[in-house]
């Protein structure tokens, strides 16, 4: 045999066991051409409702993003506006000390200005105020530090603000620390 005879022979024995691995595959009967034609169809409907599937879930995907890069915009300033609500903390605090002060009524008046100037900032930026005093404690707006018994006050009642918390759009940037009412003392 030569070199041409042996490739021939060669290619053959690979069409044979193309076609003993084919006829394995569907049975040991070649299949007809309405056996075949079902099961191209089958074939071409579940290779469509993979296409189908892929192009739901890259669109899932498109939207996923887009909902997260819409979120990290919008929470992008907590960090500034949590380093304000100190700031805020401050001038309230300043304000009370001039309260305490009988000579300060200048001092005491410019400072509330400043203050009533950062909230209405805040306000502007979607931060507001959590309300707590005198609310039913809920450990997703409020943080316990404390509990007292009060005869004003019922059960799991918030009945001291130590410092105010505040939410940017729906979300808690800083929860309000509270002391939380025990009920009337026994």
């Amino acid at each position: 045999m030569n070199e041409e005879e042996k490739k021939s022979q060669q290619e053959m024995d690979e069409i044979d066991a193309m076609d003993a691995v084919h006829e394995e595959e569907t049975g040991d009967l070649p299949e007809s051409r309405d056996e075949e034609m079902e099961r191209l169809r089958a074939s071409s409907e579940s290779a469509e409702k993979r296409v189908l599937m892929a192009q739901a879930e890259a669109e899932n995907f498109r939207k996923r993003m887009r909902r997260d890069f819409e979120d990290q915009l919008r929470f992008a300033s907590v960090p500034l506006v949590n380093d304000l609500l100190q700031v805020r903390d401050n001038l309230h605090r300043a304000i009370e000390a001039a309260d305490s002060s009988s000579d300060s009524a200048g001092l005491r008046e410019g400072v509330a200005i400043v203050a009533k100037q950062l909230d209405d900032t805040l306000v502007k930026y979607s931060v507001r105020e959590i309300p707590a005093q005198g609310e039913q404690f809920d450990p997703n707006f409020h943080e316990a530090i404390s509990q007292i018994p009060s005869d004003e006050h019922a059960a799991g009642t918030i009945a001291h603000v130590a410092v105010s918390g505040f939410q940017m759009h729906d979300r808690v940037i800083r929860a309000s620390q509270v002391i939380v009412s025990t009920g009337p003392a026994n």
